[in-house]
């Protein structure tokens, strides 16, 4: 059995070593320089819902959401799904595809951040739907929640929550993809509904 999935609250003072390296553009970040990104509004339940899966070209991300998508329909009700994928896992989704998610989806699940730049470009993508509107939830191998949480901060978002699986993704066979899916479903759920906080106190 995969291990279970665990809820990560990013940690802001790891976030200044990394903003050079993910995003040089931007320059030195602060919430006073930036302020703090507002995350989407959340629905009481995902019944009826319209989902959309982001994914990256990381070995088994297409297959995991894929999985997920399907759980979630069956136990939780949504009632269509959105799969899309973008084909850079350095830089955030093309706009094109973030205006298909925006425009056909009510709750997004973005995956899977299985290295330290696509991690950190998941979690962009994440907070780029939440500013939209768009509830999402980022999942994220455990061997990289430094990149995740850099880039969190560099959105003004430093305490954003995101959902983090067992390192490595890319090794697993389909039913250790499908396991893990499972698996991470209450995780998922709790994070696109009311039931939690999305950014730390």
């Amino acid at each position: 059995m995969p291990a279970s999935p665990v809820l990560v609250k990013t940690v802001p003072e790891e976030i200044g070593v990394f903003d050079s390296i993910i995003d040089p553009t931007l320059g030195p970040a602060s919430d006073t320089e930036r302020g703090p990104t507002a995350l989407a509004d959340r629905p009481e339940s995902l019944a009826g819902l319209r989902l959309g899966l982001l994914a990256n070209t990381k070995r088994n991300a297409e297959q995991f959401l894929r999985e997920v998508g399907e759980l979630l329909a069956e136990q939780h009700g949504v009632k269509a799904v959105l799969a899309t994928k973008k084909m850079d896992i350095t830089d955030t989704a093309p706009r094109q595809i973030l205006d298909d998610l925006r425009a056909g989806c009510d709750v997004v699940v973005v995956g899977v951040g299985d290295c330290g730049s696509c991690s950190a470009s998941a979690v962009a993508d994440g907070i780029i739907l939440e500013q939209s509107g768009i509830p999402a939830v980022v999942v994220c191998t455990d061997a990289f929640t430094a990149s995740a949480d850099a880039m969190a901060g560099l959105r003004g978002a430093p305490g954003y929550r995101y959902l983090t699986v067992a390192h490595p993704m890319a090794n697993l066979t389909p039913d250790g993809v499908r396991e893990k899916a499972a698996a991470a479903i209450p995780g998922i759920v709790g994070l696109l509904t009311q039931r939690a906080s999305l950014v730390s106190s």
